[in-house]
């Protein structure tokens, strides 16, 4: 059964290993969401760990370190692609259907928004940048997964990194048939990239 949802972001500055003072007191909030997910994900005391992220070095890293740092269950690895959005929301629907019925499940999907936020960001400013995220948000709110799974057409500069990585957390969603709603805990962009934290009430 799945126990546990959340779309986590993954820049490597949230580590206390790597980023400042300085640093993490401007990601603050997100710092604030991850220990309250933390809590959610202890509580829930999940089995099996599944997380999809679209990079391999620290994409899986700073999500686990937050949220599963003494997790001594299993923990699968997805690493997304350039496959459409689409296809890894039909990924997720049959990766879910797949396991075993008896286990308890925690996926979390890791990536972030638009990295187009500022003009002193990563890629610079592109107005598709916080209309996507905007938008991302509206979509899970709303549950409207016609128009999430098209995000990236809508939004075709918005210099994103985790559309897929969610799409196919929310084909896990689907597959479980129930009426789950989503959880804003934070969202935040310090730098010029997106950070959004979300939980899942399943």
């Amino acid at each position: 059964m799945l126990a546990f949802a959340a779309i986590v972001p993954h820049p490597p500055l949230l580590l206390p290993s790597i980023g400042s003072i300085v640093d993490r007191q401007q990601v603050k909030k997100t710092l604030m969401a991850l220990e309250v997910l933390a809590k959610k994900f202890k509580k829930v005391q999940p089995e099996v760990i599944i997380i999809s992220s679209p990079h391999q070095d620290w994409g899986f890293d700073v999500p686990l370190y937050f949220l599963a740092k003494n997790f001594e269950g299993e923990i699968k690895k997805v690493l997304t692609d350039f496959a459409s959005p689409r296809q890894h929301f039909e990924k997720g629907q049959s990766i879910f259907q797949s396991l075993e019925k008896n286990k308890r499940y925690a996926f979390i999907a890791s990536g972030d928004l638009s990295h187009c936020l500022r003009a002193d960001g990563p890629y610079g400013f592109n107005p598709d940048g916080p209309r996507f995220d905007e938008a991302l948000q509206k979509y899970l709110l709303e549950k409207n997964k016609v128009d999430f799974l098209k995000l990236n057409e809508s939004f075709p500069e918005a210099g994103e990194c985790g559309l897929r990585s969610f799409s196919f957390l929310w084909g896990v969603l689907e597959a479980t048939e129930t009426d789950w709603q989503v959880e804003i805990l934070s969202y935040e962009k310090p730098f010029g990239v997106g950070y959004l934290v979300a939980n899942f009430l399943i």
